[in-house]
């Protein structure tokens, strides 16, 4: 049996494991009838066809049911039951329960390279945006200046680091764009990066726990149009409110709103961009492998370019405060925390950048919503360049958010 074992498992099946409320021994036959194996059923979603069988001796296979037997499919589809993954209870006092956030160093050290303790659950990082966000950082400079300006990039030949405890994923319109380990080498899966590398350092370092960084945006969206979130009402562009019809925590773009609305509506984007963050946590493990709980533990927000055509600025700090409540509302995520930087080419005194200051200053969000101020540390032009890909500044501002989201998970 142990020979017949390994041969099933060479075939490289990797799909993500859902918790079932009971399990069930048998023996397993394969698509072709040639091999078996015994093992307990531990998950089946029903939609993606990914099961989940716990071995003898407790190691975890995991495989599309397209490779079983009729017998075994048919068996799954009478007996099995899904229990997708879902956030453990917030607790009173903390961002996130079970939270344990170290003092923020003044440098970053390298990281050690090892795994992180999978008996806790994932601190999840939702990152939204729109194509700043999305990352045009090029990372061959950076490299050059790294061992003085971010030395736990790389390693003491000068080779990319690659942390072992920090996941960094990507979606852009739904599609997924990137899933591995963090590295600066590539971080949106063409070889540049945004701010993610800089906040999943910061988080790696002072979170005791897996961290996940969860990005899903799309360049030119404004919040007061595309991005407008379901709470608001009359404070879009042109006093526009949301159209969607997508119900919490099942966010799917509805083809009948657009119809209804020339192909468009307000908060599609919105729907859309959290739809496919809310899609990947329900298969968590295939986003980070071995996990099977997680927590939502803060947003970062990185947009504003599109608003002045687009959008609204002078409603931007209410849509600003509907943002950030819809969110943990919808990614049930009550004391979640929430980090927005201001555009590079902005000073304080712009409109753009008082709104955001306004929102973070709300009574209802002390300690709990920040803003992370640009301009001292963008180089290479404006955010409508994109900075002329410039990967210092995708650094620089990745950073300044890691520690002003640090700062706030710490009170």
């Amino acid at each position: 049996m142990k020979t017949k074992i390994v041969n099933f498992l060479s075939a490289g099946f990797a799909c993500c494991m859902l918790s079932l409320s009971f399990a069930q021994g048998r023996t397993w036959t394969s698509a072709d009838g040639a091999k078996t194996f015994d093992g307990e059923l531990q998950s089946y979603n029903p939609e993606t066809g990914a099961v989940g069988v716990t071995l003898t001796g407790g190691k975890v296979m995991n495989f599309p049911q397209d490779k079983l037997s009729a017998a075994d499919i048919a068996f799954l589809k009478e007996q099995g039951k899904i229990a997708a993954p879902v956030a453990d209870k917030p607790s009173a006092d903390k961002a996130a329960a079970n939270l344990k956030v170290r003092k923020l160093p003044d440098v970053l050290p390298d990281p050690d390279g090892k795994e992180a303790d999978m008996s806790k659950p994932v601190q999840v990082f939702i990152m939204m945006g729109q194509s700043n966000m999305l990352g045009f950082g090029n990372p061959g400079p950076v490299k050059g200046v790294a061992a003085t300006k971010y030395p736990y990039l790389v390693d003491d030949g000068g080779n990319w680091n690659v942390r072992k405890d920090v996941r960094n994923t990507f979606f852009c319109m739904a599609a997924l764009r990137y899933n591995d380990w963090l590295t600066a080498e590539n971080g949106n899966g063409s070889g540049k990066f945004g701010p993610e590398i800089g906040i999943g350092n910061y988080m790696g370092q002072v979170i005791d726990a897996p961290v996940l960084i969860l990005k899903s945006c799309v360049g030119n969206r404004a919040l007061g149009w595309d991005l407008l979130p379901p709470s608001a009402v009359g404070t879009g562009k042109s006093g526009q409110s949301y159209q969607g019809d997508s119900e919490s925590s099942n966010r799917k773009v509805s083809e009948e709103a657009k119809a209804k609305n020339g192909g468009w509506y307000a908060g599609l984007q919105y729907d859309q961009d959290v739809g496919a963050a809310q899609t990947a946590l329900k298969d968590l493990a295939t986003y980070y492998p071995g996990a099977t709980k997680f927590e939502v533990a803060g947003f970062f927000w990185w947009q504003g370019n599109a608003e002045a055509g687009k959008g609204s600025i002078e409603t931007y700090d209410k849509n600003l405060a509907f943002l950030f409540n819809d969110l943990k509302k919808d990614f049930n995520a009550p004391n979640a925390k929430f980090v927005c930087a201001t555009l590079g080419e902005h000073d304080k005194n712009a409109p753009l950048s008082q709104k955001m200051f306004a929102f973070a200053e709300l009574p209802e969000f002390k300690d709990k919503a920040a803003v992370f101020f640009t301009q001292p540390v963008a180089n290479g032009g404006s955010s409508g360049s994109h900075y002329s890909g410039n990967g210092e500044t995708y650094m620089n501002v990745g950073e300044g958010m890691g520690k002003a989201m640090a700062e706030l998970l710490s009170k």
